[in-house]
């Protein structure tokens, strides 16, 4: 028998206090990294880039977004694998590295990364070596020496540098060191990450469950691999089962007994909250695509909306565009995935005010 049984209210509840979108609004930046794990490092500027966004909503218009570019530039926060995270939670990573491609049988795509990396050896040799003499610098600023190309059937055809710098990263030796404009700055990992002991790969995995369910609040102990975070969890926790949805979770239990009161908050399409759009479905029952890569007439509900959280409830969307040449904020259209009384339209409306406010933007609509 599970340890819990819950409602879909309790479930939801649950995953509003992991992601400190309650009333009570938390204050201090690192604080809020460490209590996500991770922030999707997107650089998207529809609106604001999705990082920026994700900790707006956390901890509202007192976040400069100069405050996390510093905390990167001091590498108090770093970037592994297109997120953000605490600099001390790269020990956690670091057995996983020294063990790259994997540990155990190798699957067909881990044994395929490898042979590519080893076949360009002398390209990895003076990447590195580029790196370490004038690093930090751009992927575009290292050379491209690769005598077998990266073969793909999407995004990253003969992106070779590119793929090469990914898989580096991969194996411990190179690091994300930071930006220039919107370019990503590469250095050797040593001069990077800091110099924690290494946690071993039994205990750094069962950490960052552990960690990872504190964020998420109630999560699947497996999920289908996905790339990026992962939304699974294994044993961390506690088992229960929530009415009206097959199968079981776990949940963090000390999550259970803090008191609740909701608030309206705008979120970015990759905030963790909605990023697994299974559970997002099971326990939120909200509908919600990011659209950015559809042709304009298909899209529904925008480019970029804006997922509105109200209370305990996902509500709608808002299809918003920061229009900066124009000094304008503009929302294109609010749609209703339930009817809106009038205090959730003027609630919605002060999140607008606010967020234009903290872009120094004109609010224009919506219509």
């Amino acid at each position: 028998m599970p340890d819990h049984e819950l409602s879909r209210t309790d479930a939801r509840r649950l995953a509003l206090r992991g992601q400190l979108l309650t009333a009570e609004r938390p204050t201090d930046l690192l604080a809020v990294l460490r209590r996500l794990t991770v922030v999707q490092d997107d650089p998207t500027r529809h609106v604001a880039p999705s990082a920026d966004l994700v900790l707006w909503s956390r901890l509202g218009s007192t976040y400069s977004p100069d405050a996390l570019r510093a905390a990167v530039d001091e590498q108090r926060v770093l970037e592994l694998h297109g997120y953000l995270r605490p600099c001390e939670d790269l020990a956690l990573f670091r057995a996983d590295m020294a063990d790259w491609p994997g540990r155990g049988e190798l699957r067909p795509w881990q044994e395929e990364q490898r042979a590519w990396v080893e076949a360009n050896t002398a390209c990895r040799l003076d990447v590195l070596d580029r790196l370490r003499t004038s690093g930090p610098l751009p992927a575009s600023e290292l050379p491209d020496t690769c005598e077998r190309p990266w073969r793909s059937s999407g995004w990253n055809h003969h992106r070779n540098v590119v793929m090469l710098l990914k898989l580096l990263v991969a194996r411990g030796e190179v690091a994300a060191a930071g930006r220039e404009e919107r370019e990503t700055l590469w250095d050797l990992a040593e001069r990077v990450y800091p110099d924690d002991p290494v946690v071993p790969a039994d205990e750094a995995e069962r950490v960052r469950d552990e960690r990872r369910l504190r964020a998420l609040g109630i999560a699947r102990a497996r999920s289908a691999q996905v790339p990026g975070e992962p939304g699974h969890v294994g044993e961390a926790g506690e088992p229960t089962v929530v009415e009206g949805v097959k199968g079981r979770w776990r949940i963090d239990p000390e999550l259970l007994d803090e008191p609740f009161a909701g608030r309206t908050a705008l979120l970015s399409p990759l905030d963790r909250l909605i990023h697994d759009r299974r559970r997002m479905d099971e326990i939120f029952e909200f509908d919600y695509q990011l659209e950015m890569y559809k042709p304009r007439e298909q899209r529904l509900w925008g480019y970029w909306a804006l997922p509105v959280l109200h209370g305990d409830r996902l509500v709608g969307k808002v299809d918003a565009t920061a229009d900066r040449r124009e000094g304008e904020l503009r929302v294109d259209a609010l749609h209703e995935d339930v009817p809106f009384t009038r205090a959730m339209t003027r609630a919605v409306h002060d999140e607008l005010a606010d967020l234009a406010a903290w872009l120094d933007l004109q609010l224009v609509g919506p219509p």
